[in-house]
């Protein structure tokens, strides 16, 4: 991830990226996560435009935003309200000496985090900024589950009119399957000047046991395994603990 997408780099993509993606309700899983830890202090590792770490500066959290994509941060940046967050470009291995009650990687960020070595550093970061007794959640989707197989043009094609943009088509499609791996190509086509973007993603589909043996090589003690609220069956939340 140390190398961010183009659909969260570029600036035309980045800036309508919300827009495109308005239904947020997977966060409120993470809230309610936030609420029952007594969560004072977060890091929201891959925190994109600052959705989530904006719903939890709403809530008095103080909250440190980092993600590789300057263009997805100058986004969050520009949102009310966000001067209540500390915001960062780069990894969570780059930032300086944190405290925090909880980390997070919402969205399927942990995902885009796919060589061995950055995952690694990504863990070991995390851990670092972790008080004792402090949590790390996130999500993975389930690999059984075979997600990739619907990441067609025919089941993602959509058409969004965006205020101050006009509208933008999007699709995605799969471009190679070679597990754990899987790369797919976004599309993003402009009507009021012709221009066409495209992003590729490659994404890891680590099982659930490789997950919970990377957090217990680094450190962490594995509190539990949950489903995804608003996607049953199809995703593992993974809660682990700094002892």
């Amino acid at each position: 991830m140390a190398d961010a997408d183009d659909c969260f780099a570029h600036p035309r993509l980045a800036a309508i990226y919300d827009p495109l993606d308005p239904d947020r309700s997977d966060l409120h899983a993470y809230l309610r996560m936030a609420e029952a830890f007594e969560a004072r202090r977060v890091l929201d590792i891959g925190c994109g435009t600052g959705v989530f770490a904006l719903l939890l500066a709403d809530r008095g959290i103080e909250v440190v935003g980092v993600d590789p994509a300057l263009a997805s941060i100058e986004v969050a940046r520009a949102k009310p309200g966000s001067e209540r967050v500390r915001w960062s470009c780069g990894v969570a291995t780059d930032l300086p000496p944190l405290r925090v009650d909880l980390a997070t990687m919402t969205a399927n960020v942990a995902q885009a985090i796919v060589g061995p070595p950055t995952w690694a550093k990504t863990l070991q970061g995390a851990y670092e900024a972790l008080v004792p007794g402090g949590h790390l959640v996130f999500e993975t989707r389930v690999r059984a589950k075979r997600a990739w197989e619907e990441w067609t043009r025919e089941s993602t094609y959509r058409v969004v009119e965006i205020p101050g943009v006009g509208s933008v088509e999007s699709w995605v499609q799969l471009i190679d399957v070679s597990l754990p791996l899987v790369t797919i190509r976004w599309t993003y086509g402009f009507a009021t000047d012709g221009q066409v973007l495209t992003s590729d993603s490659t994404l890891r589909f680590r099982e659930r046991e490789e997950v919970e043996a990377d957090l217990v090589a680094h450190g962490y003690v594995v509190e539990g395994v949950r489903d995804a609220p608003d996607r049953p069956g199809k995703e593992f939340v993974f809660l682990a603990q700094r002892p």
